[in-house]
């Protein structure tokens, strides 16, 4: 996941981030990974004032589907919604929001 971000850092993208969909308007990357230990996820947008936003990232542990659950969907639908209002506010960016 790490060097997926690096390459978004640089303008690319990864083999594996692909639009989520579902997002609304929102252009929000997903990034996906297996290994031994399990499929992960991260999630995260480059589309606010110019910066790599992570909105969220986590272990999948359900077994049945490849949907992202409506929880983790309603937490980066908030995240996206705090990090775009600290823009607008011109809030410092290397505050912590939550």
């Amino acid at each position: 996941m790490g060097y997926a971000l690096y390459r978004a850092q640089l303008g690319e993208r990864h083999a594996h981030a692909k639009v989520m969909s579902g997002m609304g308007s929102a252009k929000v990357l997903e990034i996906r990974e297996w290994s031994e230990s399990g499929t992960y996820r991260a999630m995260y947008t480059t589309e606010i004032a110019g910066y790599i936003f992570v909105l969220h990232a986590f272990q999948k542990k359900s077994k049945k589907g490849i949907e992202t659950p409506k929880q983790d969907i309603d937490l980066i639908n908030s995240t996206l919604q705090l990090w775009g209002d600290a823009i607008k506010l011109d809030l410092p960016l290397k505050a912590k929001m939550f």
